[in-house]
């Protein structure tokens, strides 16, 4: 019978099982060995290159005379006919004697590691392989930039004395940062010029110069060593939004250094004003003209070359919304007829003032400044008929709350309304009540006795302006509206069209101001409910209406104001104290509304968190000691993880050795005992027990044949 043969398995199975768990349990301080020694061989030699001072051998931030000695000993070598050793470059130590004995450049260099020809070096080392310095031409840096101040970079330059008086008003503020000695900051210089006109009126604007060190290095961005730097060179612009006067709350820009890409940064980012759109001479019917709000006045701008809209006029955009809209044109000599015969513009630059229907455009030619532009604007934000707005009654003397345009001191005033819905009859009685307007307006002019008596009080009340003319949207302002028009007439003007009639009806408004009522914080205690309503509900002003029936004629209705005027100013009538409805505000427009304003917020915040982050990031990757911190993790996890596996081996492998020799043991007394139990039921037997002098018999193969 064959017996059975031993299998061995191979010894190469058994270790590989082996390094793999061996493997798996230390991938995490492997991982961490390899990111610091890809730290420290690949990471660190980009962020930290060779000083200019190790090029010639000296320490950092050594003396100009000291560059100079040691830059003489190198050259002196090569002279002399001794060897220069191969790790020096005679390209780069020449580059580091003209960088570092140039005070402006050494400066940059040392505070603010600044070195804007760095470039050089490989660029002429390509342009003259092999060729001995002696035959390079000197010097490598050229500079452009001898004087800044013959480009007129120091306008507006501030120091840490007078840096505060940035702040002493709530307006935004665009700060540059520059170096004398810094070419790019010269060829900027131009740019900022014209930065600065155009933010005039704006924001305030000032220069810092790094000579003042302290101030740089403030407003300078910082690396984990704390060594101040500009990550994008000089010159550099940081911004301080309204409010802000920290650089806690500052705003760098990473742009392009262009003026347009500068000016619509700070505009929109910074200030947070609207954009003003071009459009074609189509667009401009369809999509600006017809889609705008009838009770706003139209500015249009002309620019020849397409240019963005300057921050000064997007200012003006943002503080007149509630009275005009903005557009732009781009003038084209195939479309200068169409631009004539609709606005009246011979060329541009140019800007058209569009008010009522039918009224004769504003036009202006030529380029305009901030104080003129703001003129024109407070002179033609409101029509010729202006509309009877929440935002404009207190400006138009249309209130009840005492305001008068004729001053605190007039105790009766008037105002002639017009009111209707959005309709033509509407439009035909607006042009009417202009048309009364400039005959008023022209009798006002003429002596008291070339006066129309007839018009005299309506002309004279006009001219001491207590007089105003204006006209109400009865179907947006529907409950000022009923209240007076009260008659049966008044659905046809007043609140939602119902039908296809659409009456557009004149009323005059008279305001009496009571020269005995107590100021409100003077009122006694209201003894009654009535006394209570009275004095809490009740206007400052009295108000009575009297409404115009009769024809449309001009001359009709002029005599029918002054009529009203004069008996008004001449009769003492009793007070008729009362409360006036509130003027409905209308919709504010998409980017100015509040919910928009805190997405436009909530969105530029995240972008600024993201942002922020990912530079964080990139400067923390360029700390130094992280390839350090890393193998020390790596060292203390592979002794952790030893540690713990010694820990749990040992006591394990006391258990397996023991094991056999404790069942060993145990063996013979749970036989005796099992013998002893069983000998209790079962009679002996000769094969229970083993004799002590019995021997085992092997047959071979031929006998169990």
């Amino acid at each position: 019978m064959a017996t059975p043969s031993r299998q061995n398995f191979p010894n190469n199975q058994f270790s590989s099982a082996s390094v793999k768990s061996a493997l798996k349990v230390y991938s995490v301080p492997l991982l961490l060995l390899a990111l610091s020694i890809f730290f420290q061989l690949i990471v660190m030699p980009r962020n930290f290159p060779t000083s200019h001072y190790t090029v010639l051998g000296i320490r950092k931030y050594s003396s100009i005379e000291e560059v100079t000695q040691a830059y003489e000993k190198i050259t002196s070598k090569g002279d002399s006919g001794v060897e220069i050793p191969p790790t020096v470059d005679l390209i780069e130590v020449r580059y580091a004697f003209e960088l570092l004995t140039n005070e402006l450049w050494k400066r940059d260099y040392d505070v603010f590691n600044i070195d804007e020809h760095f470039h050089l070096i490989e660029k002429v080392k390509a342009q003259h392989t092999g060729a001995h310095i002696s035959d390079i031409d000197l010097p490598l840096i050229k500079a452009t930039a001898s004087d800044l101040e013959d480009h007129g970079c120091t306008r507006g330059v501030i120091d840490s004395q007078n840096f505060s008086s940035m702040f002493e008003d709530d307006k935004a503020s665009l700060v540059q940062i520059i170096s004398y000695g810094s070419d790019r900051c010269a060829q900027f210089s131009a740019n900022w010029k014209r930065i600065v006109n155009l933010l005039d009126g704006v924001a305030n604007t000032g220069t810092i110069e790094l000579g003042d060190v302290q101030l740089a290095a403030y407003l300078a961005e910082k690396k984990s060593s704390g060594q101040p730097f500009f990550r994008n060179g000089l010159p550099a612009l940081v911004s301080f939004p309204p409010g802000c006067k920290s650089s806690s709350c500052l705003h760098r820009y990473k742009g392009d250094l262009s003026v347009d890409a500068i000016t619509d940064w700070f505009a929109t980012s910074i200030l947070n004003l609207p954009r003003i759109l071009y459009y074609s001479k189509e667009a401009m019917v369809h999509n600006f003209l017809a889609k705008s709000k009838p009770h706003k006045v139209k500015v249009i701008f002309f620019s020849t070359s397409g240019e963005r809209a300057y921050p000064l006029i997007r200012q003006a955009a943002k503080n007149y919304w509630a009275y005009a809209t903005f557009a732009y044109a781009l003038w084209k000599e195939d479309d200068s007829s169409f631009w004539w015969n609709v606005f009246g513009v011979e060329s541009a630059p140019a800007v058209v003032f569009l008010k009522d229907p039918g009224v004769k455009p504003v036009v202006y030619q030529g380029s305009i400044n901030s104080s003129l532009f703001i003129d024109l604007m407070e002179k033609n934000k409101l029509h010729v008929l202006p509309q009877l707005r929440n935002v404009t009654s207190a400006e138009l003397g249309c209130n009840s709350r005492g305001y008068s345009r004729a001053g605190s001191d007039t105790k009766i005033w008037y105002c002639a309304i017009v009111a209707g819905r959005q309709s033509q009859e509407l439009n035909i009685m607006r042009e009417t009540m202009r048309s009364v307007q400039e005959k008023l307006s022209n009798d006002r002019e003429l002596d008291a006795v070339d006066q129309d008596p007839i018009s005299a009080p309506a002309a004279l009340a006009l001219k001491q302006k207590r007089l105003t003319f204006a006209w109400l949207d009865g179907e947006a302002q529907k409950s000022y509206c009923f209240f007076h028009i009260h008659s049966e007439t008044s659905y046809e003007t007043c609140g939602p069209r119902r039908g296809i009639t659409d009456v557009a009806q004149l009323f005059i408004v008279r305001y009496e101001r009571n020269a005995t009522e107590e100021p409100m914080e003077t009122l006694k205690p209201a003894k009654t409910l009535f006394q209570a309503w009275q004095n809490v509900d009740a206007d400052p002003a009295s108000t009575l209406v009297a409404k115009y029936n009769g024809s449309s004629e001009i001359s009709e209705i002029i005599s029918w104001i002054s009529k009203t005027i004069d008996d008004g100013d001449s009769r003492e009538l009793p007070p008729f104290k009362t409360k006036v409805p509130e003027l409905a505000p209308e919709e504010a427009d998409y980017f100015w509304s509040q919910s928009s304003k805190k997405i436009s917020s909530s969105g530029n915040n995240m972008k600024q968190w993201i942002s922020g982050l990912l530079l964080q990031t990139s400067d923390c990757l360029s700390d130094p000691r992280i390839g350090p911190s890393l193998l020390l993790a790596a060292l203390m996890s592979f002794g952790l993880i030893w540690l713990n596996r010694s820990r749990s081996t040992q006591p394990s492998n006391q258990d397996v050795s023991s094991q056999p020799r404790v069942k060993d043991e145990n063996r013979p007394q749970r036989r005796k005992h099992r013998t002893r139990d069983s000998n209790q039921l079962i009679p002996p037997s000769i094969t229970d027990e083993e004799p002590k002098d019995a021997q085992q018999v092997r047959f071979s193969d031929s006998d169990s044949e």
